[in-house]
């Protein structure tokens, strides 16, 4: 991914208000992103941990979600394994949760929203080449290339894009 500007950032939420994504808290370390390792820019709000962004380029510009993180097992007190759904890294201790975004146009402003289970980091980018490793020892092992990954999550994140939009 290409480093971003603040502006682009802001610009890009297709199911957030101007003045909303006027407000929301950029990453703290939004200029140190590792840009060439990222396929999309996500975070959890530094100000709010029930938000969570996630920025995507596709077809020649940025798609942008807010999303609301439910509470994980770990919070109930629970220590869970969960897989997300975008990386396919499997994780432990509520570091996956189901991350819901307020759908577009109608249907949005009906309150309805589209679910998926994610890693509550949002770092699946940097699960998939090995620069961050999850805590879990899993009992299988991906034969798939990096490309293939990258392949396969960006296929998740576009039917994921696509639900918000309907």
């Amino acid at each position: 991914m290409k480093p971003l500007a603040e502006r682009q950032v802001r610009g890009s939420f297709i199911n957030l208000s101007k003045g909303e994504s006027q407000r929301l808290n950029l990453p703290r370390d939004f200029d140190e992103r590792p840009w060439e390792d990222l396929d999309f820019l996500g975070w959890r709000d530094p100000g709010a941990l029930d938000r969570a962004y996630l920025v995507a380029e596709r077809d020649g510009g940025l798609v942008g979600v807010a999303l609301r993180v439910a509470g994980s097992g770990a919070s109930r007190g629970f220590t869970t394994t969960g897989i997300c759904s975008l990386c396919q890294t499997a994780r432990t201790g509520g570091d996956v949760a189901l991350m819901t975004a307020r759908r577009t146009g109608e249907a949005g402003r009906q309150g309805n929203s589209v679910g998926q289970h994610m890693c509550v980091d949002l770092a699946c980018s940097l699960f998939l080449r090995g620069a961050k490793v999850a805590a879990t020892d899993p009992d299988y092992y991906e034969t798939l290339t990096l490309e293939d990954k990258i392949e396969r999550m960006n296929a998740a994140i576009d039917a994921f894009l696509a639900r918000v939009r309907k």
